[in-house]
């Protein structure tokens, strides 16, 4: 297995359809990246939960898995659930997050997701990114639509440990949720551990990479 940095990452953008997406999916590469480089751009974008006690719990939870970073986040409030449905509005919320920043790394949805408000947004982002590295990360549920990943960022022990801890501590209002739980989270990042020789790792779908080797 071959390992590749990203080079130099200075702005990170960090997209989700719902409060607690990016956590799911990218917290532990979020925490990672944040520690190595303190001072790190963070630019979010949360497409419905505004104004009410999700836009509370995503706020204080991406402060958490971002520490010491320049955090940035902007929570809207299109319908959970509907967002193919408001794919206009959804379509100007990309463009519009698109004008404010100039990311070296997007974390979001895969477009193979089931759930159909994830997949909406994963097809959104090249109309507005076009040369940029975009990493879809999965997130658990019972669609089991869970695939064969082609990228993973290795998580130290702690910092699985800490991302299960701050999704259990910041998003209460998921905890009635049959998959939402510590066994859940640690047991992906187990698994996706194993496939690159770690103890734990997140995973991703790339559908686009440029490689510059000759430098």
């Amino acid at each position: 297995m071959i390992a590749l940095g990203a080079g130099r990452l200075d702005r990170i953008a960090a997209l989700g359809a719902h409060c607690d997406d990016i956590a799911i999916g990218a917290g532990g590469t979020l925490l990672t990246l944040c520690r190595a480089r303190p001072g790190v751009r963070v630019d979010a974008l949360v497409l419905s939960g505004g104004g009410g006690e999700r836009e509370q719990e995503e706020r204080a939870a991406l402060a958490a898995f971002c520490p010491g970073a320049d955090l940035r986040l902007t929570v809207l409030k299109l319908p959970d659930g509907r967002l193919p449905a408001h794919w206009e509005e959804a379509k100007s919320a990309v463009e519009e997050f698109r004008e404010r920043t100039e990311p070296d790394l997007i974390l979001a949805p895969r477009t193979d997701d089931a759930h159909q408000d994830h997949r909406c947004l994963a097809r959104l982002l090249p109309t507005a990114f076009r040369d940029h590295l975009v990493l879809g990360y999965e997130i658990v549920k019972w669609d089991g639509d869970l695939g064969r990943p082609s990228v993973y960022q290795p998580l130290s022990p702690e910092i699985a440990e800490e991302k299960a801890r701050l999704l259990a501590e910041h998003y209460p209002s998921q905890r009635h949720r049959p998959w939402y739980d510590r066994e859940a989270f640690l047991g992906l990042a187990r698994i996706r551990g194993i496939e690159c020789q770690a103890r734990y790792a997140e995973a991703f779908a790339v559908h686009k990479l440029t490689l510059d080797l000759g430098e």
